[in-house]
C-alpha cells in the first residue's frame, strides 16, 4: 500500500539567484515536498525506522538551501538527490521551491520550480 507524506510551507531565507545583489541581500523561499512510499510496515510497527523522519527531511532541505546556487533548478535537484540518497525506499518524491517576491520588475508573488523524482 502506497502512502503520501506532504511537508508544506518550509520557509527559509537564502541567497540564490543570477544577479549579484541576490548573493548579498538574499530572498525568502518556500519549500514543499511530497513523498510517496509504502508505509504498511510503519503502520504496524509504529517505528520511526520504518518511515521517513520529518526532522531529517527538514534538515536536508535547510542544508541544501544554504548552498548558494544561481538557478533554482540546481537547488531542487540537490534537495531531491539528497533525500533519495538518505531514504532509498521512497518511490516518488516531488520537490517544489518557490522564490517569494522575486526581483523581476513586476508584481509577482513567487516563481516556483517543481521536479518529480522517481526511484
Amino acid at each position: 500500500m502506497k502512502h503520501c507524506i506532504n511537508i508544506k510551507g518550509i520557509r527559509l531565507y537564502a541567497f540564490h539567484g543570477c544577479m549579484q545583489e541576490e548573493s548579498k541581500i538574499g530572498s525568502e523561499y518556500e519549500i514543499n515536498i511530497s513523498v510517496k512510499l509504502d508505509l504498511e510496515t510503519a503502520s504496524k510497527t509504529d517505528s520511526l525506522k520504518d518511515t521517513v523522519d520529518y526532522v531529517v527531511l527538514n534538515q536536508i532541505i535547510k542544508e541544501q538551501m544554504s548552498i548558494r546556487s544561481k538557478l533554482l533548478e540546481t537547488v531542487v535537484r540537490r534537495i531531491g538527490n539528497e533525500i533519495l540518497r538518505v531514504y532509498p525506499k521512497i518511490i516518488t518524491l516531488q520537490v517544489a521551491v518557490t522564490k517569494l517576491n522575486p526581483p523581476i520588475n513586476g508584481n509577482v508573488q513567487g516563481v516556483e520550480l517543481i521536479e518529480i523524482f522517481k526511484n
